[in-house]
C-alpha cells in the first residue's frame, strides 16, 4: 500500500537538519578513513615489511600513527585495531585531551539539530535538560565534548535528561561517540548515519539476550484490571478499540493481549503496548525513558524484552497470527519484536500499527508484515525516525505511513495518544478506514483479554529511601495526581529581604491571626527561584515570594528561633506564599487546588549553578543576577507553607535533603523592567529591586517532597 507522507516544515529548520545530515556524512567520512589508517597501520604485510627494513617501515608506521592520534589529525580516540591497542591507544589520546575528529564532527550536526529543534518547538527552550544540554554543547568542540561525556555521566542529569524525548536519539548517537566502547561506537554511528540497529543476531533483540538477563529482570505478572477499566475495554475488534484499551492503560505500566475471533472463525491475537508520558522516572516498569537511557535504546531494551516475556507467558500457540499495535515507545518496542527473527519464526506478525513512534528504516524479519505509522508532524518522538533527520529510505510495499499536521502544535501534548484518537476520528478519518480495512481479519469478537503488568530490572526506586513514601491520589482539573509530589532533581535558592512590618501585612490576607514575623523591627520577604528538573509533575520552573508568619493561635516573639530546632511537622510557624509563577499547566493546577497557593503559569529561566546565580521570566519583566558569594553548610532547609482557601488556612509540609549553604550579603540584584502579572507587581510593592538580600539559603542540587494541603479553621 502506498505511504502518505507530509513534508511541510519552517524552511529554516529544514534547512538546518540539512545541513546536519551533511555534517554527519563528513564525519561518517572521517571515520572510514581513520579505520581504513588503522588497517593499514596494523596491518601484518606492513608488520612484516617493518621487521625487514626497520628505517623507512617505522618511519612509515609511526608517520600512519600521527596522523591517527596527533591533535591536528584524525584525533586521539580514532584507532581502531581488532587486538584491543587500538582502543587502547585511543582511550590514552583521550586522557591526554585528544578527542577524534569525527566525534568533534558529530557533536557540531548536534548542535544543528538542536537548533532546528527549537525553531520547530520553541516551548523546549524554557526545560531544564534542554538548557543543561545546550550549555554542554555551546563551548568550543573540545570543551564540548568533555561536558558531554561529563554530563552522560551524571545519575542526577541523567534523570533531568530523560525528559527530553524529541532528541533522545541525537544524545545516545553522541553519547556513544564519546564512549570508550566499540560497542557503543558502533550503535552511536548507526544512529548518526542512519542506519538500522543491530542487537545480536538477526536485527533484532537476539535470541540469547534475554534469557542472559532473567536473573536480573523481573517477570511480567498477570493482573486483573479494575471493574471500570474492565468495562471499557473493546468488546469488538478495530484500530479504534485497540487504542482506546492502550489509553485506559498507560498510566501504571501495563500490556494488554487481547484474542479475537476473526470473520473467517480462526482465533488471532492482538498485543497493545503503551507508551510513557515524558519526564516521569519510572522504577515499578520496564517502559520509562531511564531504561531506554541505561539500554542505548537499541532492539534489546528493556520494554522489548518485557513484551517478549509477557507473550510468552500467555501461553500463544507457535505459528498463531499476530497483530501488534502499540504508542510511543510501546510502538518502539513493537516494531523491535517484528523485527526479531527467532520471535517471527515462533509467531506470524501479520501487522504492526505503530502510533506516535519512528518506523525508522528497519524492514520486519518477515516481508509479509504490513507496518502502518501514523505521526502528527508537530510530534517530535517519531520526527526522528532516521528519514526524518536525512536518511534516504524507500518504503517497502507493506508500509503504510501517514504523517499529517494536527491542530496542537505543543510537545509534549501533541504526543498524547487521546490527541491521536481525536485526530483519527476528525483530522484522517481516511487513515482510520484504511488501517481497519488492513485489520479487517481482527475485525470480530474479543473472546478473552488478559491484562499484564510489565517487570523491569531489579533495582531500589529512584530516590529510595527519602521518597519512598505512601502516596495518595487527588483529582484536579489537570487529571489524577498523586501526593506527596515528589522532587528527584532541584536547585533552589532562597532570597531573604528585611522588609517594613506593615508593608508586609498589606500583601498577607485581611484576617487577624496572619501577623508577619518581625527580626527586630523588621519583617522578612522571601524571593524563592526553583529549578525541578524531574518531577512527578514533569520538570518546571518556580518563582514564590512568601512571608513567615507567627503562629496562627498562640504567637510568641521568639517562636521562629524555637521552630527551627523542631522537625517541620511540629512546627507552629511558617511562610506565607503570597504569589507564584510557575512554568506549567500541571504545577499551577496542584499549587491552587491542593495547596492553595495563588499561582500564574509563566515560563522562567533559571540557573542555580557553582558561583553564579541567574533567573529570567521576561513575561513578567523580572531577572535576577548575582553571585551568592560565600557559604557555610546549614542545617536541613524544611518547610512549612501557608495558603489561604476560603476560611481556612491551608498548610503544607515540604521535606528536602540536598546540601544546603547559607550566604550573608549576597551580591545580587533583583530588575523589575515594566514588571507584569501579581508577583512581580508584589516586589514592586515590597520595593525589593532598590536593595540587596540580608542573607541567602542555595542549594544547588536536592530531593524533595510536598504533602497535601491541610486545612486549619482559622
Amino acid at each position: 500500500m502506498a505511504a502518505h507522507r507530509h513534508a511541510d516544515g519552517p524552511p529554516a529548520a529544514e534547512a538546518l537538519r540539512a545541513c546536519a545530515r551533511d555534517v554527519v556524512d563528513v564525519a561518517e567520512g572521517i571515520r572510514e578513513v581513520s579505520a581504513r589508517t588503522s588497517s593499514v597501520l596494523f596491518a601484518p604485510a606492513l608488520t612484516a615489511a617493518a621487521r625487514r627494513h626497520p628505517r623507512t617501515g617505522c618511519a612509515a608506521r609511526w608517520a600512519l600513527l600521527r596522523a591517527l592520534t596527533d591533535k591536528q589529525g584524525l584525533g586521539g580516540s580514532a584507532v581502531v585495531a581488532p587486538d584491543g591497542m587500538g582502543r587502547l591507544l585511543g582511550a590514552a589520546g583521550q586522557l591526554l585531551g585528544r578527542q577524534s575528529l569525527a566525534a568533534l564532527v558529530a557533536v557540531t550536526s548536534l548542535r544543528l539539530r538542536i537548533a532546528a529543534l527549537l525553531l520547530d518547538h520553541p516551548e523546549f527552550a524554557h526545560d531544564p535538560g534542554m538548557r543543561r544540554l545546550t550549555d554542554a554543547v555551546g563551548a568550543d568542540d573540545e570543551a564540548a565534548v568533555r561536558a558531554l561525556r561529563a554530563l552522560f555521566e551524571d545519575p542526577d542529569a541523567q534523570r533531568a535528561l530523560c525528559g527530553l524525548a524529541p532528541v533522545l536519539t541525537e544524545l545516545l548517537t553522541v553519547r556513544g561517540l564519546l564512549a570508550e566502547d566499540p560497542g557503543d561506537d558502533e550503535a552511536a554511528w548507526a544512529l548518526a548515519a542512519g542506519h538500522g540497529l543491530t542487537a545480536g543476531p538477526g536485527n533484532g533483540i537476539g535470541p540469547s539476550r534475554p534469557r542472559a538477563r532473567d536473573r536480573t529482570e523481573q517477570a511480567p505478572q498477570a493482573v486483573e484490571p479494575t471493574a471500570r477499566e474492565a468495562r471499557g475495554l473493546a468488546a469488538e475488534g478495530s484500530l479504534l478499540g485497540f487504542l482506546r484499551n492502550i489509553d485506559a492503560l498507560s498510566a501504571d505500566g501495563r500490556l494488554l493481549v487481547q484474542e479475537v475471533r476473526g470473520p473467517d472463525g480462526v482465533l488471532r491475537y492482538v498485543v497493545q503496548a503503551p507508551g510513557t508520558a515524558p519526564g516521569r522516572p519510572r522504577d515499578d516498569c520496564a517502559q520509562d525513558f531511564a531504561g531506554a537511557w541505561r539500554n542505548l535504546f537499541m532492539a534489546d531494551s528493556p520494554y522489548t524484552r518485557a513484551v517478549l516475556k509477557a507473550v510468552r507467558d500467555h501461553g500463544i500457540p507457535r505459528g498463531a497470527d499476530l497483530a501488534l499495535i502499540g504508542h510511543g515507545e510501546g510502538g518502539i518496542a513493537l516494531l523491535n519484536l517484528a523485527r526479531d527473527d527467532e520471535f517471527c519464526r515462533a509467531y506470524r506478525v501479520t501487522h504492526v500499527v505503530a502510533v506516535g513512534a519512528p518506523l525508522d528504516g528497519g524492514r520486519p524479519a518477515d516481508p509479509r508484515t504490513w507496518v502502518a505509522g501514523v505521526t502528527n508532524r508537530h510530534d517530535i518522538v517519531p520526527v526522528l525516525d532516521g528519514r526524518g533527520t536525512g536518511t534516504a529510505g524507500t518504503p517497502h510495499p507493506n508500509r503504510y505511513e501517514v504523517d499529517y499536521t494536527g491542530p496542537t502544535r505543543e510537545f509534549p501534548l501533541c504526543h498524547l495518544l487521546s490527541g491521536y484518537l481525536e485526530h483519527l476520528e476528525t483530522v484522517i478519518p481516511q487513515a482510520r478506514v484504511d488501517i481497519d480495512r488492513a485489520l479487517t481479519p481482527y475485525r470480530g469478537r474479543v473472546e478473552r483479554s488478559r491484562v499484564y503488568r510489565l517487570g523491569d530490572r531489579a533495582r531500589p526506586p529512584e530516590g529510595h529511601p527519602f521518597l519512598t513514601v505512601p502516596t495518595t491520589g487527588l483529582v484536579t482539573s489537570v487529571g489524577p495526581v498523586d501526593v506527596p509530589v515528589r522532587y528527584y532533581d532541584s536547585s533552589a535558592v532562597h532570597l531573604c529581604y528585611p522588609v517594613d512590618p506593615d508593608v508586609a501585612r498589606t500583601l498577607l490576607p485581611d484576617v487577624a491571626w496572619l501577623v508577619p514575623t518581625r527580626f527586630g523591627r523588621r519583617a522578612l520577604a522571601v524571593l524563592s527561584l526553583y529549578e525541578h528538573r524531574c518531577t512527578t509533575l514533569g520538570p518546571y520552573t518556580e518563582l514564590a515570594l512568601s512571608v513567615p508568619v507567627d503562629d496562627l493561635w498562640r504567637p510568641h516573639a521568639r517562636d521562629i528561633a524555637a521552630d527551627l530546632l523542631r522537625r517541620a511537622d511540629l512546627r507552629r510557624t511558617g511562610r506565607y506564599v503570597v504569589s507564584l509563577a510557575v512554568g506549567s499547566r500541571e504545577a499551577r493546577a496542584v499549587a491552587e487546588e491542593v495547596w492553595a497557593q495563588p499561582a500564574v503559569e509563566a515560563s522562567a529561566d533559571v540557573r542555580v549553578e557553582g558561583r553564579e546565580l541567574r533567573a529570567r521570566a521576561p513575561d513578567m519583566g523580572l531577572a535576577v543576577e548575582g553571585r551568592p558569594g560565600p557559604g557555610v553548610r546549614c542545617p536541613e532547609a524544611d518547610w512549612v507553607l501557608y495558603g489561604r482557601r476560603g476560611d481556612s488556612t491551608v498548610r503544607t509540609l515540604v521535606r528536602a535533603r540536598g546540601q544546603p549553604h547559607a550566604h550573608a550579603r549576597p551580591r545580587v540584584r533583583l530588575r523589575l523592567d515594566g514588571a507584569q502579572g501579581p508577583l512581580a507587581r508584589q516586589l514592586q510593592i515590597l520595593e525589593l529591586d532598590a536593595v540587596r538580600p540580608a542573607f541567602a539559603l542555595t542549594n544547588a542540587r536536592f530531593m524533595a517532597h510536598r504533602s497535601a494541603g491541610t486545612a486549619l479553621p482559622r
